[in-house]
């Protein structure tokens, strides 16, 4: 079987390949800046991770970005270590489409670049040096219950913690370089009378209310069809039935808006942002706290400053503040 740190060339037969230049996808940008927390670097430049229910391996060369899917396991077949035997359950058609859409790529990054360094000279400044950082579009079920898990908290302690949560609530998918790799829970496995025990025990403090609180929230009312229906529903609207769940405010709920529903005008506003946005920006705005009101002005400041797609354009500066600070 072949070793993830095979290059694509080594077995060019399992790896497809999708035009993609970095200036439209940087993987290493995105994919390790809180966006989603379901990736890790396996091996120098390449990406291994958890999608639509499958395990995969990104990586980029030149113009072109590089991908495998590994098959699930059979019940009774002997564990191989990682083999994309199996994988050919999707067609290659499928796993494009899986890909693009997940990335986005349909939507064209330089040109928003361009665009939004023509209307602010500070982030013209900031994106020279952090090109290819786009939105991802995530299950919304995942990126929910994932981004409850963030607050208060930071981005390698979250990974782990989303980590525990597949094992011990998602379903196995297959094991290589002996790292087993889980599913995203289903809605229904987070619903179980014991899970803010279980999700206690695994280190969630106070966050262990708020997810099984939500989980249930959503079985009884909207259930996964209905917050998956939310991408057709005003921003305004998304957010408002976003807000009512336990342990879900107006960031979390931004954060799901963006990342998941096709917001792509959500900006999520941390004291982060708000601090960028009086001192770079000089937005006076709002007393010594981020209120409602100050949290929607502020959101409303960089609308008008960036355009439509203000929430991505919001991701280019958390990254490279990331990445500075690092």
């Amino acid at each position: 079987p072949m070793k993830l740190r095979d290059a694509p060339s080594a077995c060019p037969s399992l790896w497809r390949c999708l035009p993609c230049p970095p200036a439209e996808l940087r993987l290493d940008l995105v994919l390790s800046s809180g966006q989603s927390f379901r990736w890790w670097e396996s091996s120098p430049g390449a990406w291994t991770g958890v999608l639509e229910g499958r395990v995969w391996t990104l990586r980029q060369d030149g113009d072109r970005l590089w991908y495998t899917v590994y098959g699930e396991e059979d019940e009774h077949e002997e564990e191989q270590d990682g083999c994309p035997a199996k994988a050919a359950k999707l067609d290659a058609a499928e796993t494009d489409r899986i890909l693009r859409d997940y990335f986005q790529l349909d939507v064209g990054l330089s040109a928003l670049y361009r665009a939004w360094g023509a209307a602010d000279p500070l982030f013209r400044k900031v994106a020279s040096d952090f090109p290819g950082v786009r939105v991802l579009r995530q299950d919304p079920v995942e990126c929910l219950f994932s981004f409850i898990c963030t607050s208060n908290n930071h981005i390698s302690r979250i990974t782990a913690m989303i980590e525990r949560l597949c094992q011990a609530f998602g379903r196995r998918l297959c094991c290589f370089d002996s790292r087993p790799f889980h599913a995203f829970p289903s809605l229904s496995a987070l619903t179980g009378a014991d899970a803010e025990a279980r999700l206690r025990a695994l280190g969630f403090g106070y966050r262990a209310k708020f997810v099984s609180g939500s989980a249930r929230a959503i079985a009884e009312g909207l259930g996964t069809e209905g917050l998956c229906q939310l991408r057709t529903e005003p921003y305004a609207e998304a957010r408002r039935v976003l807000c009512a769940l336990p342990g879900v405010g107006a960031k979390v709920a931004d954060c799901v808006c963006l990342l998941s529903l096709d917001k792509a005008e959500a900006v999520p506003v941390d004291t982060h942002v708000w601090h960028i946005a009086r001192q770079r920006y000089g937005v006076a705005l709002g007393g010594k706290s981020l209120t409602p009101r100050t949290y929607q002005e502020i959101g409303d400041f960089f609308r008008g400053l960036w355009g439509p797609r203000a929430g991505w354009a919001q991701a280019v500066l958390f990254c490279a503040d990331l990445h500075k600070g690092q």
